[in-house]
């Protein structure tokens, strides 16, 4: 089936986002694969590897836009309100560790237009600047292509998130293929493909938000894509789906500016 990849979460907020994911029209059912549910055929990664990456109480994760503003899925989130319930997470791969430090939301904001499929990126405003770096997005689709890496604290198919980060290496699936798998669900113009079609590398429920990310030219990270949805997890012949940042750049940069 068509999976939004995150986990429900307990609360109000994570009960609205959740609701917010429409039932999927008809699709190809994928091979079974009963592998983990993590961010499959990863590791664990290195304390400090990737510091913008944060996690929400939602059950989601995110990037750190700007020191107070998080890059996140609309459907992690639900609609753009003052909300002060969610919590953000930053500043260790341990959830546990001393040197994870939280702080709360006070703003969202939801992309226009969105209502389950392709425009799934939002912003989360922070009560307090978290002191770690920032992942700068795309601004156009140059970095579209190649190798990017995927993260996140998403469920070890036991049902409950992961304690540390993981991360892997995914390969950039053109639109042509990923059309062919996904059909009408696809929507080109507002999202971006990758994975291998052979399976057992992917996103999967929980990891809903974090960044797709790769190095620009001069060796920085850049984010180019935001875990959304996918069928299954990493099967055969189903390539994760990730809002394609570029073509929202701008649209990002002046709802980040209004906060």
């Amino acid at each position: 089936m068509l999976t939004p990849r995150r986990a429900l979460a307990t609360g109000a907020v994570a009960l609205a986002a959740f609701s917010l994911q429409p039932t999927a029209p008809a699709a190809a059912q994928p091979v079974p694969f009963t592998g983990p549910g993590r961010v499959v055929g990863g590791n664990r990664a290195a304390e400090g590897e990737f510091p913008f990456v944060v996690r929400l109480s939602t059950g989601c994760d995110g990037a750190l836009y700007k020191k107070d503003v998080v890059l996140t899925a609309a459907h992690c989130v639900g609609e753009t309100r003052n909300e002060t319930r969610i919590t953000v997470t930053a500043g260790s791969v341990d959830l546990q560790s001393s040197k994870a430090v939280s702080t709360h939301s006070t703003k969202v904001f939801e992309a226009p237009g969105y209502w389950g499929w392709g425009k799934d990126w939002a912003l989360i405003k922070l009560a307090k600047p978290f002191d770690l770096p920032t992942l700068p997005i795309v601004t156009n689709g140059n970095y579209d292509k190649g190798n990017f890496t995927i993260v996140g604290w998403g469920d070890d198919g036991s049902g409950d998130q992961q304690r540390y980060l993981r991360k892997a290496t995914v390969p950039f699936i053109d639109d042509a293929t990923c059309k062919k798998e996904y059909g009408v669900n696809f929507v080109p113009s507002d999202e971006i493909c990758a994975g291998f079609l052979g399976g057992h590398v992917n996103t999967c429920p929980g990891d809903s938000g974090g960044p797709m990310f790769r190095k620009d030219d001069s060796g920085k990270w850049i984010e180019v894509g935001i875990v959304s949805w996918g069928s299954g997890c990493s099967a055969p012949g189903y390539p994760g789906v990730y809002t394609q940042v570029s073509h929202f750049a701008a649209d990002i940069a002046r709802a980040a500016s209004s906060f």
